[in-house]
């Protein structure tokens, strides 16, 4: 990892650079989150993210886990992690170009409404560079099965009637 100071950040981050970087912290340290946003200086001084729909205000900040699930038993942890990162990697292009993923440790205190768990006592551990999220996508693609991105309507704008 290098260390990096982007503007909005409150402590000096480490960028992680390869996925294989990242795969090798997930290896070494468990209860680790991803979040997708402007990144810590933005998100610490107040720790609650807000429901879009309707703008409610939630106990903590969105992330998404990067423990391996049971299940998942002793396939890819290379897989695993591109997955937990491109099913999110289209939120910059359709919130804000600003987002961009963090890693971070911290406590879950709920769940949010699409059952994403809610951190806080939030402490930032690296940017995750877009270099990253590219090998990502490029991981997931060479899966058989057909992954997506959360695409709740099949390409079309609404519920089909």
């Amino acid at each position: 990892m290098s260390r990096s100071r982007p503007e909005q950040d409150v402590p000096e981050m480490a960028t992680i650079r390869s996925l294989d970087e990242l795969v090798g912290v997930l290896a070494s340290t468990a209860g680790l989150y991803v979040r997708w946003s402007s990144g810590p200086g933005v998100d610490l001084p107040e720790p609650s993210s807000r429901d879009d729909l309707t703008g409610a205000p939630l106990p903590g900040l969105s992330a998404n886990p990067l423990d391996t699930e049971p299940w998942w038993g002793t396939r890819s942890l290379r897989t695993w992690a591109a997955r937990r990162l491109y099913d999110y990697a289209h939120l910059p292009h359709v919130k804000d170009r600003r987002v961009r993923p963090w890693l971070l440790r911290g406590t879950e205190v709920g769940r949010g409404p699409d059952n994403e768990p809610l951190v806080h006592e939030v402490e930032p551990l690296g940017w995750i560079d877009v270099g990253v999220i590219a090998e990502a996508d490029a991981e997931v693609r060479r899966q058989e099965g057909r992954w997506g991105p959360l695409d709740r309507y099949g390409g079309r704008q609404t519920w089909p009637t």
